[in-house]
Parts: C-alpha cells; sequence; structure tokens
C-alpha cells in the first residue's frame, strides 16, 4: 500500500519511552494491511464470476485500505508531533509540507476514497452507482500516484548512500504500484457495465493483483528500513533546511535569538 518512506530526524511516533515500538507498530500494521489487501484482490481474481468470492474479495481489500489509511494517518501525526505542530516550519523547509505532511494526507485521502468506491460497488444494483463506485476508485488511486511522486521528491544532504537505497527500496515499489492501480481504475472506469466482458474485468482485476504485490516488497522493504534506523550503526539522517531546525531548536529550548544579541550595544567595564 502507499507508505511515506522519509529520512528525518524530526518524527515521534509514540511517547519518549516508547518511540522504538510505535514505529515498529507502525511497520508491521503496513505489512499486515498490504498482505490482506494482496489475498483480497487475489480472492477477487479467483472468484470466476462468483458473487460470494467477489464479496468477500471486495471486504477484505476494504479492511486493508482502513487499515492502510490508520497508518498513514499514524505518519501524518508522527511528523506533526516531531516538529511540536509548528507547520509554519513548511515555510522555511518546502519539503516538510510536501513530503511528510501532504504525502500522508493524500495517502489516507486515497485509501478512504477507495473504501468508499468498494462500498459502492460491493452495494450497487445498477449502472448508476457503479459508475460512482468507478470514480471514487480512480480519484482514490491519482491520489496515491500523487503522493507517491511526492514521497519520492526528496533532497539529501547528510544521509549516506545506505540510507538513500533503503528509501528506494520502498519509494520505487510503492510508486509503481500506485502507477498500476491508477491505470487499472482508468481501465474499469472506461468500461461500459452493460458491455463489460469477462476479459477486460479479468484484466483490471489481474493489473491491481500485481500493484499489491509490488505494495507488499515496498512494505518489507520498509519493516526492514525501520530495523536498520534503529541500529547502533545506523545511517546519519536529514535534518530539517531552510533555518528550520534552529527556529525548531531555539522555540524548544526558549534561546534568545543570534540577531538580537549581536544587535544589542556592548557593555562597557567601568
Amino acid at each position: 500500500m502507499v507508505k511515506l518512506a522519509t529520512a528525518r530526524e524530526a518524527r515521534l511516533y509514540g511517547p519518549a519511552l516508547a518511540v522504538r515500538r510505535w514505529e515498529y507498530t507502525n511497520a508491521g500494521a503496513y505489512m499486515f494491511g498490504t498482505l490482506l489487501l494482496a489475498a483480497g484482490l487475489a480472492a477477487l481474481c479467483a472468484s470466476e464470476g462468483g458473487v460470494g468470492a467477489r464479496d468477500a474479495g471486495l471486504a477484505v481489500a476494504g479492511v486493508a485500505l482502513a487499515v492502510v489509511a490508520a497508518v498513514n494517518a499514524h505518519d501524518l501525526g508522527a511528523h506533526l508531533a516531531g516538529v511540536d505542530c509548528r507547520v509554519g516550519l513548511a515555510r522555511f523547509d518546502p519539503q516538510l509540507g510536501l513530503v511528510e505532511f501532504l504525502a500522508p494526507a493524500l495517502h489516507a485521502a486515497g485509501c478512504v476514497l477507495a473504501i468508499v468506491g468498494l462500498a459502492l460497488q460491493l452495494f450497487s444494483q445498477g449502472d448508476r452507482l457503479e459508475r460512482r463506485a468507478a470514480d471514487a476508485l480512480l480519484a482514490g488511486a491519482a491520489l496515491w500516484l500523487l503522493g507517491s511522486v511526492l514521497s519520492s521528491c526528496q533532497v539529501y544532504e547528510r544521509a549516506d548512500g545506505r540510507a538513500q537505497l533503503l528509501q528506494s527500496s520502498v519509494q520505487v515499489p510503492v510508486l509503481l504500484g500506485s502507477l498500476l492501480f491508477l491505470v487499472a481504475a482508468v481501465l474499469h472506469r472506461r468500461r461500459e457495465p452493460a458491455l463489460a466482458g469477462e476479459r477486460e474485468s479479468e484484466s483490471e482485476r489481474w493489473i491491481s493483483l500485481c500493484g499489491s504485490v509490488l505494495w507488499v516488497a515496498g512494505a518489507l522493504f520498509n519493516a526492514l528500513k525501520v530495523f536498520v534506523m534503529h541500529q547502533s550503526d545506523a545511517p546519519r539522517l536529514e535534518k530539517l533546511r531552510g533555518g528550520a531546525q534552529e527556529r525548531l531548536a531555539r522555540d524548544r529550548e526558549g534561546r534568545v535569538p543570534l540577531v538580537w544579541r549581536s544587535a544589542a550595544p556592548p557593555t562597557e567595564l567601568r
């Protein structure tokens, strides 16, 4: 499933004494969601027109998307907590706003739209609801792809080659999987329900299944990345740029800005 992969130090996934445990929980829940989605889509591909198996596959996929929506909401909350909810710091570091804040929000919104689309498809009794379901699935896939593109547009200054390799191992499968889901959603939207052939329906399902397999690969590499980031020889992570890190530290410590200090007239000893 779609997932933010960032190399920032400014993140806080839970209470100070359980940060590592909560980040591991986040990675484990993400892996569970991707495996559940792949299982649901596999059941959908193997349904062969059976209504019961089709409905079960759609329901399992909806539960998986709900899990991943919660994971992305957790990612957004972790990065907000990492900067003490100072959203204004994004003015100085655009990547903070576009990647750490906007990307998980888009991912979560895409999951919600996809859940709506699956629910409409599950309870649809006519062409009108099927059209609305196709629109919701297309909008959700578009948000996934946009969020994946934003997550891939990161600038590295301190991170070494190992950290960048771990980042790419998560970002590339997620991006490719999002692209396949968008292709499947476009094909599903263009298909006329009254004229739809079994072959066209199966092609959309198999494309979606391939996208979910890529997301499973991204989840596995994400778990590996989280594990490596918490080791004693962990690679260096990125700090905030554009003066945002200094402003955050100054606000936390309550220090007087250096500009004010330098502007103060020197005192003379008498």
